[in-house]
């Protein structure tokens, strides 16, 4: 079954349509959404990028200066808050951080020997000579701590305790006018030389 609407009856409906649009009020004329970037502020070095100040806490004014009395006619003066003072620090872990630093003293107490490097001033079968060598040394450097060892037949007289390779540099270029076949050498040297 077909059914057709009377051409008549086309006409009739634009009309409804028409009156129906008609009495609908038009929608307010409102500005297109601006979807460009606005452009940024000026930002000094130190200032933050964003406002902050909702997340800021407010302090009351705890206490005003001296009250004067504003002059007749004249408008008072807008009062300016006291700066809030800081509040006081709770649940500090100082205390904490004190006792692991006491901690790691007392064990580094401890520790008397690390790697390092000493100056071999002479390696040699004379006992005579080792010692003459270690009376100038001594007698030019009295800081200079010396170690004699012997390990049959071979003396070796080792000069200073340096942790790393530049001082130990230089305590060789001291040591050449003394001894010229001082040799650097690494080995455990000690650390605390105070008891």
């Amino acid at each position: 079954m077909n059914r057709r609407l009377p051409t008549k009856a086309a006409p009739l409906l634009g009309l409804v349509g028409l009156v129906a649009c008609a009495t609908t009020k038009p929608a307010a004329q409102t500005a297109p959404a601006d979807t460009t970037r606005p452009a940024p502020a000026v930002i000094t070095p130190g200032t933050p990028t964003e406002n902050l100040a909702k997340y800021r806490p407010v302090f009351a004014a705890t206490g005003a200066g001296p009250a004067t009395a504003p002059a007749a006619g004249a408008a008072p003066a807008p009062r300016v808050p006291a700066p809030p003072k800081a509040p006081a620090p709770t649940n500090q872990v100082n205390a904490q951080v004190e006792q692991r630093l006491r901690d790691q003293a007392f064990t580094n107490e401890k520790v008397k020997y690390t790697s390092g490097y000493r100056v071999r001033v002479y390696l040699g079968l004379e006992r005579d000579q080792v010692m003459s060598i270690r009376r100038q040394i001594i007698a030019r450097y009295p800081d200079e701590t010396d170690y004699i060892t012997f390990k049959q037949p071979v003396y070796r007289l080792y000069i200073g305790d340096y942790t790393n390779k530049l001082d130990a540099a230089r305590g060789l270029a001291r040591l050449r006018p003394l001894a010229p076949k001082a040799e650097l050498e690494a080995m455990q040297v000690l650390v605390n030389k105070t008891p």
